[in-house]
């Protein structure tokens, strides 16, 4: 039995914000000196090396579990299906949600609880849960639906990565320009025909590589040192995911039986730009292949990094048509892939 992506869908905030929006922004090196050019240079060093130019915020009134359940409507709308015949609502997200100008995460109920009450599903069986898995965390999801549905557990899943990482940045750490709002959604079934996954990797590297992404105080020494951001060593997990990344593909690649040739494109986690491309002329460089023209879809340049709702988001975008260049056709194989806090990383190859 495999299981097969039925329906997909997400919500992409309307708010755009630009590069230069950051321009008047005070950004300090770690110990709380100011940097010793001017915000201009950061900003086109940022652009050169992530090559966002513009990412989405959520509006004020909005919070992760409400971009979810935008996500979750259109997915199941794809899908064509009854929410009451869902059995798990997988909710992958690792701050909760965080209300405009709050300092705290809310996570009571569980973010997969507020979804499934404002769908109205009415089924108790429909079993509720989060999962905290870093970036990674949509694509672990779909590998517990994957379980659940091989092992006779459920018949369906809705599989959801959201999140609002605006409100948990440190407007003070260029790193901060790096991340957005958004989520994407998937119902997942078992598959009938030859279309579906074929098989997946996984891992946690949690010596050395576990506080890589952490939550640290301000680089303002000014502001209360209690109050916590998402803090990065982005030279360590570049360094790392050239590593892992590759490797966990290639083996992902192998356990399925297609041939590299065969694979049409690759959904990678939209991180950094120059780190995706790394990425994958390092697999392709253990395949001793060249790096095929438009293997891999890009929206990092518009949306910014969302976490764990870039690779769903990445993939409705596609089938829709909403990628320039791109597009994916019937029996198309393609890979998914993920690295993030943790440190995790996964993978699954799927004949679309």
């Amino acid at each position: 039995m495999k299981i097969k992506i039925a329906g997909i869908g997400s919500y992409i905030p309307e708010k755009k914000v630009s590069n230069v929006d950051f321009s008047e922004h005070v950004f300090l090196n770690e110990d709380g000196t100011v940097f010793g050019y001017p915000n201009e240079v950061v900003i086109k060093k940022f652009k050169g090396i992530t090559g966002i130019e513009h990412r989405r915020y959520a509006e004020n009134h909005l919070n992760s579990s409400d971009l979810a359940f935008f996500a979750s409507e259109k997915a199941i709308q794809n899908a064509g299906i009854d929410p009451e015949t869902i059995d798990y609502i997988i909710f992958a997200h690792n701050f909760g949600d965080v209300k405009h100008g709050a300092i705290q995460s809310d996570m009571l109920p569980s973010l997969a609880t507020r979804v499934k009450n404002k769908l109205q599903i009415n089924n108790p069986k429909c079993v509720a849960y989060d999962i905290l898995f870093g970036c990674p965390g949509w694509i672990e999801g779909v590998l517990q639906a994957n379980a659940f549905i091989k092992s006779g557990m459920a018949k369906r899943c809705l599989v959801i990565g959201s999140e609002t990482l605006s409100r948990v940045v440190d407007d003070h750490d260029r790193d901060s320009m790096i991340y957005s709002d958004g989520a994407g959604a998937a119902i997942i079934e078992a598959s009938e025909d030859e279309t579906g996954m074929l098989s997946y990797e996984s891992g946690t590297y949690a010596n050395d590589e576990a506080n890589y992404l952490f939550f640290g105080k301000s680089y303002n020494q000014d502001l209360d040192p209690d109050i916590r951001y998402i803090k990065m060593y982005g030279r360590k997990i570049y360094e790392f995911a050239l590593t892992t990344v590759p490797a966990a593909m290639k083996s992902c690649l192998d356990k399925s039986g297609i041939g590299i040739d065969e694979v049409k494109k690759i959904l990678i986690h939209q991180a950094n730009e120059k780190m995706d491309e790394a990425i994958i002329q390092r697999f392709y460089k253990l395949h001793d292949r060249p790096v095929p023209q438009d293997i891999m879809p890009m929206s990092i340049h518009e949306l910014g990094n969302s976490s764990v709702a870039t690779v769903p988001t990445l993939f409705d975008l596609l089938i829709r048509g909403e990628i320039k260049n791109q597009e994916l056709h019937k029996g198309d194989v393609v890979i998914f892939a993920s690295v993030g806090a943790g440190m995790n990383v996964n993978a699954f190859v799927y004949r679309y």
